[in-house]
């Protein structure tokens, strides 16, 4: 073992007689980075920012509740006992994948009720502070101890230190497993770094969507593959089979962006 990453979970913190939630609190911090990203997006561009931060709010309720209800459905077998701990969002467990689906609904659903929004320019936005709300509640699945794989020398992998976890750890405390929300935090930051530098110049709207979905697809695609307790259909999580549909959908939005591009002009 060359070096691991030491790491406590902490699923929750006391502050005299309160205690907070850790998964929650990074969920909501995420939400709000990545709708004050958003807007600020949209301001820079002269859209309608009252109208966008509608879309917004209804895309974050009624993608909490399709991530939600995606998890549970695949994971009936920990609620099975207590039907009414699938409304316990705080303590973890929402599923990127629902989430996705209904904001796709939406956001489609928004565009053609307002063709007077640039439904390209809008996708950018979003995805624009999508990453960085996905990168800071990765940060809450850590504090929970979930997304765990099997055990590893990876040089990044996560040395368990001890603390409550939602999946659990062959080999106890000392043990050093995968973390795949730790490789998705890391591999999200040159992504936000990405993003950033291209909304700064002139780029045609659609590409930082193109970018998003073909890099993030990409990614977790891969990271799935390290995951321990994920159920899989064919040896596929499904995550990674929306991953799939995520690439293509990227390259094909790539291929419409490259045709209308003018040809340059020719000397004659």
């Amino acid at each position: 073992m060359i070096a691991a990453i030491p790491f406590r979970t902490f699923p929750q913190v006391s502050i005299g007689p309160v205690t907070i939630r850790t998964f929650g609190v990074f969920v909501a911090l995420g939400i709000l980075v990545g709708v004050g990203v958003f807007l600020r997006y949209a301001r820079e561009r002269d859209l309608d920012a009252d109208l966008l931060s509608r879309l917004a709010w209804w895309v974050i309720v009624l993608g909490i509740i399709g991530s939600r209800l995606l998890f549970v459905l695949t994971h009936w077998s920990e609620f099975s006992d207590d039907p009414l701990s699938a409304f316990a969002v705080w303590q973890g467990g929402l599923q990127f994948s629902g989430a996705f689906l209904i904001s796709i609904v939406v956001i489609v659903w928004f565009t053609r009720r307002h063709p007077e929004m640039p439904g390209l320019t809008v996708s950018d936005g979003i995805v624009f502070g999508l990453a960085p709300g996905l990168a800071i509640g990765r940060l809450g699945c850590m504090a929970v101890g979930e997304h765990l794989g099997t055990a590893t020398s990876f040089p990044l992998a996560w040395k368990y230190l001890g603390g409550e976890t939602r999946e659990p750890i062959d080999g106890g405390v000392g043990a050093v497993i995968h973390n795949t929300a730790m490789y998705e935090l890391f591999l999200l930051l040159p992504l936000i770094a990405l993003l950033w530098w291209m909304q700064r110049r002139p780029v045609a709207p659609g590409w930082l969507t193109v970018t998003f979905l073909v890099w993030y697809g990409t990614q977790r695609f891969l990271t799935d593959f390290l995951r321990a307790y994920d159920e899989t259909v064919a040896g596929l999580t499904g995550a990674q089979y929306l991953c799939i549909g995520m690439v293509a959908g990227g390259l094909l939005l790539a291929m419409r962006l490259r045709a209308r591009q003018p040809e340059p002009a020719t000397s004659t």
